[in-house]
């Protein structure tokens, strides 16, 4: 009994340290149930300025959403539509089973995290009114003793959302000891390389001689490279959808543009930067664009009963 004890504790300094293991969360149950892989992302360093400045501990979700979660999550929580009726109009161009789903709009993947919450008794993160799978069925932002701080769209007491793009960048291109941030989400001692979808390695994007796939595509999610922080296709595959509006001049008003990060399976190398983005209405469904999530990091006495089970150590470019 002494020995678990000092590996929980052993798992909790490291937990606090940001030196975990990815680690899983299951979604539903039964034949519709779905995990979701988690990277552990640490407050403890920042770049000194610019994308990535997070303030809070957080987890990135290692691949990206796949189309059999997605329809999973339909099977369960049954039509996904709402208001404007146009984001919701198209269902997935490419229909693999593991590649990101796809043709999805914001608001789509807004409803999604929403289940994600709904379904392991936490708050959701995004304020749809209306009558839930009807046409009416529109986002609003939060007030201000609801928000995440000054962040509208987000609710405080949310535990998984789309990550805004101070996150994204930070788990993307972030080594956690230079001032900035990487150009690349490389390993050290690692390059950028296109890879063929079957290989493991090298990421999906297109360069003077071709595509990574034939045909062109998005591949099935992680078939490319571990990236720096435990992630998988944050450059290439498909563009993903931040939280955070592109240019809002005039607030957090729910029609604003969306930035989008990572690039896509038809876009060249600088399309991959941590300086390079996209943005696009949020009722778009592009064949290009599809999303993951992030979450909060477990509450601590959760972490201190794993622990008991051992110890795992634990662009700026034009607009699409």
């Amino acid at each position: 009994m002494k020995a678990k004890v000092i590996v929980a504790i052993a798992a909790m300094l490291l937990l606090a340290d940001g030196m975990a293991q990815a680690d899983t969360d299951t979604f539903g149950s039964g034949a519709n149930s779905f995990n979701i892989d988690f990277v552990p992302i640490s407050k403890a360093t920042n770049p000194s300025s610019g994308y990535g400045i997070v303030a809070n501990d957080y987890r990135m979700g290692t691949y990206e959403i796949t189309n059999a979660q997605w329809t999973k999550f339909q099977a369960v929580y049954g039509t996904v539509t709402g208001d404007p009726a146009t984001a919701y109009d198209s269902t997935p161009y490419f229909t693999g089973t593991d590649v990101p789903t796809n043709n999805v709009s914001w608001y789509e993947a807004a409803q999604f995290v929403n289940y994600l919450n709904t379904i392991t008794n936490n708050h959701v993160a995004y304020n749809f009114i209306g009558t839930i799978h009807t046409g009416d069925y529109a986002l609003a932002v939060w007030g201000a003793g609801d928000a995440d701080g000054t962040n509208l769209y987000r609710h405080k007491d949310a535990k998984y959302y789309l990550p805004t793009e101070n996150e994204w960048v930070k788990a993307a291109y972030w080594n956690g000891t230079t001032s900035t941030l990487q150009t690349y989400a490389t390993k050290a001692g690692e390059s950028l390389t296109k890879g063929n979808g079957t290989s493991g390695t090298g990421w999906n994007y297109y360069n003077d001689k071709g595509y990574a796939t034939n045909p062109a595509g998005p591949w099935n999610v992680g078939s490319g490279s571990e990236e720096l922080n435990g992630t998988r296709d944050m450059m290439g595959n498909v563009y993903e959808w931040m939280e955070n509006p592109f240019y809002s001049y005039t607030g957090y008003e729910t029609g604003s543009l969306r930035e989008a990060r990572g690039g896509m399976y038809g876009g060249d190398y600088a399309d991959l930067t941590s300086f390079s983005w996209a943005a696009s209405l949020p009722s778009s469904e592009n064949s290009f664009f599809g999303f993951r999530v992030a979450s909060e990091v477990p509450e601590p006495a959760t972490l201190s009963l794993l622990a008991l089970g051992g110890l795992a150590v634990i662009r700026r470019r034009r607009q699409r």
